[in-house]
């Protein structure tokens, strides 16, 4: 629906055309903001009413003291494999998390798998490549997601989300302690829930328009030709070469496998093309640019680094294999 009010907007009413570089462009900002403002502003009003009605301290918790050996991250990276969202996408339900006191490595377990692995380009990749890439492709995504999240969760690093951040959890928390203690109906808590929820969209709203129109630029102007021609390169370097390349791409995983096809046809290894694919749907300007207000640079340049870093050994182990 929402893609649909987009091509008529901009097809339709200002008239550009679908085949033209400023029309993708154009069209891609509309229909990833509102989907993303729509979604941010949904799933805040669903944690907000979890938050309400399950005891999330209770849950923080058991997360925090209990010793799970990893499973927790695992859990999350395949709770994030099953969500169909890009990376921009995901973010919405990663602020939830961070909102209801869900450990930062847990929920950046989710926040890398979820835009990694989705059943759209499972379906793709399976008739594509065989499932045997495809295995390794679901894999990987969820070992990533895993160990990426038990590693930035080792650093310890709650003190660098934002103080925006910290108020709301700070706000949540005292909300939920005032409405078990006045013992509220659900109508009665529902107009606060959805204030609070309004005020997230609000404070992240320029986050997301200035977010998505850098990966709309991208995805309406950059040619794939452009990253071909480097990561064709038969080379040591090719693979981290690939991923620094990929990064400032911002695409879905069922929208990049068609562009990965190309790449292997025109002889690129499979294991640097896997490479750059996630490097597309797992890490964007656009997703830096929402996160932002989420954490701070100095968090968001250790995210990067870690997947990045994560991404490229992957990449040779895909090449290895494969």
């Amino acid at each position: 629906m929402i893609q649909n009010f987009a091509d008529w907007l901009v097809y339709t009413i200002f008239g550009m055309s679908p085949e033209s570089h400023l029309g993708s462009a154009v069209n891609f900002f509309f229909y990833d903001s509102i989907k993303i403002t729509v979604l941010l502003f949904v799933i805040s009003v669903i944690m907000g009413i979890i938050n309400a009605y399950f005891p999330i301290e209770r849950l923080r918790q058991y997360l925090t003291n209990r010793k799970f050996y990893g499973l927790e991250y695992f859990l999350a990276s395949l709770f994030g494999a099953i969500t169909p969202f890009c990376s921009c996408s995901s973010i919405p339900l990663f602020i939830g998390f961070v909102k209801g006191g869900i450990p930062l490595g847990v929920t950046l377990s989710f926040l890398i798998t979820s835009p990694l692995v989705n059943e759209v380009a499972v379906a793709i990749f399976a008739g594509t490549f065989g499932w045997k890439i495809t295995g390794v492709y679901i894999a990987s995504g969820i070992i990533m997601g895993t160990l990426g999240g038990m590693i930035l969760g080792r650093m310890r690093l709650n003190h660098l989300l934002t103080p925006w951040v910290r108020h709301i959890q700070a706000q949540s928390d005292a909300e939920t302690e005032a409405w078990e203690s006045e013992k509220l109906s659900f109508f009665k808590r529902l107009p606060t829930i959805i204030s609070d929820a309004w005020n997230i969209v609000k404070g992240v709203f320029i986050y997301i328009l200035i977010g998505i129109a850098i990966g709309a630029g991208i995805h309406g102007f950059v040619p794939d030709e452009f990253f071909a021609q480097w990561m064709g390169k038969n080379n040591w370097y090719a693979v981290p070469l690939s991923v620094i390349l990929a990064v400032p791409m911002y695409a879905n995983a069922a929208g990049i496998v068609p562009v990965i096809q190309v790449f292997v046809a025109k002889g690129i290894s499979i294991g640097t093309a896997l490479a750059f694919m996630m490097a597309v749907v797992g890490l964007s300007l656009p997703e830096a640019t929402l996160l932002k207000k989420v954490m701070t640079w100095k968090l968001i340049g250790i995210f990067f680094g870690v997947v990045t870093f994560i991404i490229i050994i992957s990449g040779y182990l895909f090449n290895w294999i494969l």
